[in-house]
């Protein structure tokens, strides 16, 4: 039998695949294709990766970007963080969530005018909601400057009640991270690649390091936007690996989905390291950096999807974030309905 292949031909069939993958999964592929057009129209975006029940629809790059180049996630990171933490007190390393932290800065918190911030608890710094001063924003400059990034934090003036109000600071996070190598007897990268990257078969880079050499909780951590994808279908599966490894407590991711408070200033919710929001009038959850890094996990619809972004901007995310959640809102979640 002979069997006659052309380039036009190749070409067919590769058009045929791409197409009935779209369908097989359900999506609509007008609605997905305007998702992509918007999406290469935007100057800071970098990729755009849709998946349907974990697997991978379609992908594109942006401005130079690449499937092999890792990213920097900035405050998507505290998403990870946050999986630490769960994996941290399924391993009986960390009490609860209720935990104060006080027992893991005697020093730092033994002075009587830190009565209030012993009060502080894990979840309060997994929620924003510590009640210090915030070390991001104005103040970011002077404690990434400073000389102890974890004494910095904790020298913050008390604005509020530990469990209050959302007080947006990655000082928190680090401050997680700090208790996760005190705990773990480990970096947070190395327990990060033990734990979570390796058995998720994606690479996670080391990223910077506070003077003292505590892994920086909750910012500048790389992945490529496929190992992003990986996470987020990591958590659309409540914690379980594409081999069937629970990797994450499934009550962990549960309960990171559930809004414990609510930003003022972007009016998204927040769990525990994790924002939602309405979305093409689903409930999308989503890692959020700055810049537009993006994990949107949408569990009613089986729907991953990852944006990454310019992450060197040096003006805020406004419409080119606005634009973000339009193409989910309109076009990506409309498409999987």
């Amino acid at each position: 039998m002979r069997i006659n292949v052309t380039l036009a031909g190749i070409a067919t069939l590769l058009a045929a695949s791409h197409a009935g993958g779209a369908q097989s999964t359900g999506l609509d592929r007008p609605l997905l294709d305007s998702a992509f057009r918007r999406a290469a129209a935007l100057p800071r975006m970098r990729s755009l990766l849709v998946a349907r029940d974990g697997r991978l629809v379609r992908e594109r790059y942006y401005h130079g970007a690449s499937r092999e180049a890792p990213h920097n996630i900035k405050s998507a990171s505290k998403s990870i963080i946050s999986a630490l933490v769960g994996i941290a007190i399924e391993q009986r390393l960390i009490g609860s969530v209720r935990q104060p932290i006080s027992p893991f800065f005697p020093n730092e918190l033994a002075t009587a005018e830190n009565r209030a911030k012993r009060a502080i608890t894990i979840e309060d710094l997994l929620t924003m909601r510590s009640g210090l001063e915030t070390t991001s924003f104005y103040n970011y400059g002077q404690w990434v400057n400073s000389r102890n990034w974890v004494r910095f934090a904790l020298a913050q003036p008390m604005i509020g009640e530990p469990g209050g109000e959302m007080i947006y600071s990655t000082g928190s996070s680090h401050l997680l991270s700090a208790i996760l190598t005190r705990v773990s007897n480990m970096s947070t990268w190395q327990y990060a690649t033990r734990y979570l990257a390796q058995p998720l078969g994606i690479t996670l880079p080391q990223w910077q390091r506070d003077p003292q050499g505590i892994y920086f909780g909750g910012n500048d951590m790389l992945l490529t936007s496929r190992a992003m994808l990986a996470f987020g279908n990591l958590y659309l599966r409540r914690g379980r690996a594409a081999d069937g490894r629970q990797l994450v407590p499934a009550w962990w991711v549960d309960s990171s989905f559930v809004s414990r408070t609510r930003s003022g200033w972007s009016g998204n919710e927040y769990g525990y390291g994790w924002w939602s929001r309405r979305l093409g009038g689903h409930d999308a959850h989503f890692a959020w950096g700055y810049g537009g890094q993006m994990i949107f996990v949408v569990p009613s619809l089986s729907l991953t999807v990852v944006m990454t972004s310019d992450p060197e901007s040096r003006s805020r995310e406004g419409d080119h974030l606005d634009a973000l959640y339009d193409i989910m809102d309109q076009f990506i979640v409309p498409a999987a309905r």
